[in-house]
């Protein structure tokens, strides 16, 4: 699964990385950080199709999809992940399989892998090549009933991770992994493509190298927000 994150760079820096023609004015407003978590504030890159310009965008949304037909926000954080095994079978998850696919761009993501008992030991797990990773996303946008029609606060964007059984040395962490996209992100992010099954056959790509290393206990509470939770510490 994946439960948080690490996006420190700055927007354009990601704009730049990830051939982002427009970065929105909320997106460049989310604060970098090294300990993201579910409900808050993200970034994520989008394309639109050809009658809205065709362009790839970087938008801010809320981590944890909320389903348009949801009574209110809180459903949202527990849809912070999606199986891609299953996403294109479920309610909440199939129509944005189909028309609302982006990515999450991050530094990397912590996992916490199971000890005796009740510990566990968190990692960073990163690429291999210190670039950013792009984690496949799904996003949905949410009515707020509570907001006037002439409000422009009435719609809230939220996006989800998808994630998959974990592969390689990644499995002896935890079960799931989010999925990062290599080669397939230009695939994945193409609105002409309707086809769910189709893209999640894309998510079936290794991705880049990744690597990992272990980590204080200091991410473990989302109100540490600094370099050095992301810095190695001896096994």
């Amino acid at each position: 699964m994946c439960g948080r994150y690490a996006s420190f760079r700055q927007a354009q820096d990601l704009a730049d990385a990830f051939a982002i023609n427009d970065v929105t004015t909320a997106a460049a407003a989310v604060h970098p950080s090294f300990n993201v978590a579910p409900t808050q504030q993200v970034r994520i890159g989008l394309e639109r199709d050809e009658d809205a310009g065709g362009q790839r965008e970087m938008h801010a949304a809320r981590w944890g999809l909320v389903p348009p037909w949801s009574e209110d926000l809180s459903v949202g954080s527990r849809l912070i992940n999606a199986r891609s095994e299953t996403a294109a079978q479920k309610r909440s998850f199939a129509p944005s399989v189909r028309q609302r696919r982006c990515f999450v761009p991050a530094d990397g993501y912590y996992e916490w892998q199971r000890g005796s008992g009740r510990s566990s030991t968190p990692y960073f797990i990163h690429r291999r090549d210190a670039q950013p990773m792009a984690l496949a996303g799904l996003y949905a946008f949410w009515r707020d009933p509570s907001k006037a029609d002439d409000d422009p606060d009435r719609w809230v964007l939220t996006m989800t991770i998808l994630t998959r059984a974990s592969r390689g040395d990644l499995a002896a962490l935890h079960h799931r992994e989010p999925v990062v996209v290599g080669d397939q992100l230009e695939a994945w992010l193409d609105p002409a493509l309707t086809d769910a099954e189709e893209a999640l056959a894309l998510l079936d790509d290794d991705g880049p190298p990744l690597a990992h290393h272990r980590v204080g206990p200091e991410v473990g509470n989302v109100n540490n927000d600094h370099e050095g939770l992301i810095t190695p510490v001896a096994s």
